[in-house]
């Protein structure tokens, strides 16, 4: 008996079995759901960010040191992270995007009508396959012609979202959570120091209401003032610096983020894709060139 024919046969079977069975489906919306919903979870937190960060650009901070009045808007160092913030959240946009027509697609690819196109076609092949008056003919190679692009139509996308979430559970997925949770702190961070600024403006307009109509009073007043003004002055030098801190760290974090996306939901996607092009002409080539030999 034909090994050729048994291996093709038992190929064209497993190939009906995964069809009608819906058990790569399942395993693949269930993944590209995931993906989803950790894409949208991130980008909350990227818009959490940036709701914070414009608080903090539009907090101002006045100062008295040495008598000589200052006003300070510290949240003009987050502005590269806010610009940033923006182009990450189109960045996710696309991503969500592309994980939502991977799961229209999905839908699509494993309806019945497809499904039973799939299976008439492979039991054509089949016939193909072990019936003499089949293999003479000239529809056998149409058939398998169908039968190949079918098979891509059905299981192109579930193969490409697995094994896009192989490599990301593999490679990626922590430092996703990672950098994730570190916006998060971030946010967290800059909101306290939001709270700080604020906290301290209210305290120097409580002390300018104050009425001291005692000449001596005064003096000491605005010498206790001044040197509140100083000590004012470092401690919104300490928080600006925070604040750098925290921009340089989010920057960090919102770079590796728009890498891990990209790579997630655009290159992975396509390079799989491609292979499995590859694949399946490289097998419809070789079927034809036997199918053809056969005959003659």
């Amino acid at each position: 008996m034909d090994s050729r024919k048994l291996l093709l046969t038992a190929l064209i079977v497993v190939l009906a079995g995964a069809a009608l069975g819906g058990t790569t489906d399942n395993m693949s919306r269930h993944y590209a759901e995931q993906a989803l919903t950790r894409a949208l979870a991130t980008f909350t937190v990227a818009r959490t960010l940036n709701g914070v960060i414009s608080v903090a650009q539009g907090t101002e901070v006045a100062l008295e040191p040495g008598g000589v009045g200052v006003t300070l808007t510290p949240g003009e160092v987050l502005d590269p992270v806010n610009d940033l913030i923006e182009r990450f959240s189109s960045v996710m946009l696309v991503a969500a995007s592309s994980l939502g027509l991977q799961i229209v697609l999905l839908k699509i690819t494993s309806s019945w009508v497809v499904t039973a196109l799939l299976i008439s076609v492979l039991a054509i092949w089949l016939g193909t396959l072990w019936f003499q008056g089949l293999q003479d003919n000239k529809y056998g190679a149409l058939a398998l012609r169908l039968s190949i692009m079918l098979v891509f139509i059905r299981f192109a996308i579930p193969v490409v979202i697995i094994c896009t979430n192989f490599l990301f559970s593999t490679f990626l997925l922590s430092d996703q959570e990672s950098a994730t949770a570190a916006l998060e702190g971030t946010s967290a961070r800059i909101e306290e120091i939001n709270v700080q600024f604020e906290d301290g403006s209210d305290s120097d307009k409580a002390s300018e209401s104050v009425d001291t109509p005692s000449r001596m009073k005064r003096a000491a007043q605005e010498w206790f003032t001044g040197v509140g003004d100083w000590f004012d002055s470092i401690s919104v030098s300490g928080r600006i610096e925070q604040l750098k801190e925290s921009a340089a760290e989010a920057t960090s974090h919102i770079v590796n983020l728009i890498v891990i996306f990209v790579l997630q939901t655009i290159l992975f996607p396509l390079g799989f894709l491609w292979i499995l092009v590859e694949v399946l002409k490289a097998a419809a080539s070789k079927s034809i060139s036997a199918l053809s030999a056969a005959r003659s």
